[in-house]
């Protein structure tokens, strides 16, 4: 298991012009450890295939595992839905307002051309040679969701014989990770934001282990940024040996601007919003439009949806 951890930040990298790397192994093998444990019958796969149906697009099971037998992170998730908050703010942040944020992407929109994650990595002091970022762009098969044949180091963006899925943190209303941390150094924010303190993390990897999206992605390295780069709003230094993963721009967001990745791309495949605000963007999409979430069996309760 420790040899898969290692893996996710020393794969054979692509590297994108601002030095930032994608590797299709380093995000297989990031997610490599929730894999083996499907693979010895312990958690479902890490991805589901998309709904066939507006009623299983909306549906939440308990999944079950191989042999029989209730599914352990969705034992441990119905156990704690009541989570508790550390008793502080995020350090780094404005406080957390009256709203739910959540995110649809469409893929029938996403090009892949890869931009929702270069502004990611400058906004979010993401080290330039940590070779993870935070969202990870799949190339699929049409009619397909298979990680197994995806493509992640693609070349060409915007074939029209592929269509692209874009992975990131889920922000899960029901969070397995936040469930699985021995020392509650990551918690759910009033707003739904999971974050993580990193002066208080252990670097256990425990919240890699639980989460069924490989969106945790830990620092073997101290991340390196240039120094004309550092966004001074987002913690640097204290990322060193711990693991982290997307906030929905939690220093943005509070203040009334959108995510990077959302004010990034360049077709408007994404949306960002308030869904206590019934006539936000993603408030409509989500009473008009057909979407789907990843792995919503889990009952994680994933706030980002995609049409699709």
């Amino acid at each position: 298991m420790s040899d898969t951890l290692h893996n996710d930040v020393r794969p054979d990298n692509a590297t994108a012009p601002d030095g930032t790397t994608f590797s299709r192994r380093s995000f297989l093998q990031g997610i490599g450890v929730a894999a083996g444990l499907v693979a010895a019958g312990v958690i479902p796969a890490v991805l589901s295939a998309a709904p066939t149906s507006a009623e299983e697009a909306t549906a939440t099971t308990t999944a079950a595992v191989p042999g029989g037998g209730e599914d352990p992170i969705a034992t441990i998730i119905e156990e704690n839905r009541e989570l508790n908050y550390p008793g502080k703010p995020v350090y780094y942040a404005d406080l957390a307002g009256p709203e739910k944020w959540a995110m649809v992407i469409d893929t029938k929109a996403c090009v892949g051309c890869r931009k929702c994650a270069f502004a990611c990595v400058k906004e979010n002091n993401i080290g330039r040679t940590s070779g993870f970022t935070y969202i990870q762009l799949l190339e699929m098969e049409p009619g397909k969701l298979d990680l197994d044949t995806a493509v992640l180091d693609y070349e060409e963006a915007g074939r029209p014989d592929k269509w692209y899925l874009p992975v990131q943190c889920m922000q899960c209303a029901n969070p397995p990770c936040v469930t699985g941390c021995p020392v509650k150094a990551t918690w759910k924010e009033p707003d739904g934001i999971v974050v993580v303190d990193y002066n208080k993390c252990i670097g256990c990897r425990n919240c890699m282990i639980t989460c069924p999206y490989g969106a945790r992605h830990f620092n073997w390295v101290h991340p390196e940024v240039p120094e004309a780069e550092v966004n001074p709003k987002v913690p640097l230094a204290e990322k060193a040996w711990t693991p982290e993963k997307c906030t929905f721009c939690v220093q943005r967001t509070r203040n009334g601007q959108t995510t990077a990745c959302v004010e990034a791309c360049p077709v408007g495949a994404r949306t960002f919003g308030d869904l206590n605000d019934p006539n936000s963007d993603v408030s409509i999409l989500l009473k008009t439009r057909r979407v789907f979430r990843l792995k919503e069996e889990l009952s994680t309760e994933p706030m980002i949806w995609y049409v699709g």
